[in-house]
């Protein structure tokens, strides 16, 4: 049944590897991949958020001034069912290698376009996803 409840503010980053693959992360409990990120603590601004998120989930850290925002996002919550979630997106680079953390029961690298080869949240596939290979079309392009 839908709910009136605003929806869960989250910031969400698209990491990608060489081969153009992005990070996407399961946590414990769950069967649905989603991106990297989380909800902003208070007096947090969405990078700082970000920062945090990706330290404490997956032991990286975000390169200085790598961040291109992707756009804001809201679909269905695949983890709090009845909510919606409204993500808020970016396009970053990172300095070490993800390791599974905290909340994360386990990460993949998988096509940035269809098909993903696992079971994907509708924020990322339906909206996320094709923000960034959007994105990533106009940047070459302006190459």
């Amino acid at each position: 049944m839908p709910t009136t409840e605003n929806p869960i503010r989250i910031v969400t980053a698209v990491i990608l590897d060489p081969q153009q693959r992005v990070l996407v992360v399961r946590k414990h409990g769950s069967d649905t991949f989603i991106q990297p990120g989380g909800k902003r603590e208070p007096g947090e601004d969405a990078l700082q958020t970000l920062a945090r998120e990706l330290h404490e989930e997956l032991g990286v850290q975000i390169d200085g001034n790598s961040a291109v925002a992707l756009g804001s996002f809201e679909d269905i919550a695949v983890n709090e069912p009845g909510r919606r979630v409204q993500g808020e997106s970016f396009l970053v680079s990172i300095t070490g290698v993800p390791q599974v953390q905290a909340e994360i029961a386990e990460l993949r690298w998988i096509p940035l376009q269809p098909p993903h080869g696992v079971k994907l949240a509708p924020l990322s596939a339906l909206h996320v996803l094709p923000a960034a290979c959007a994105a990533l079309s106009s940047s070459k392009k302006a190459d």
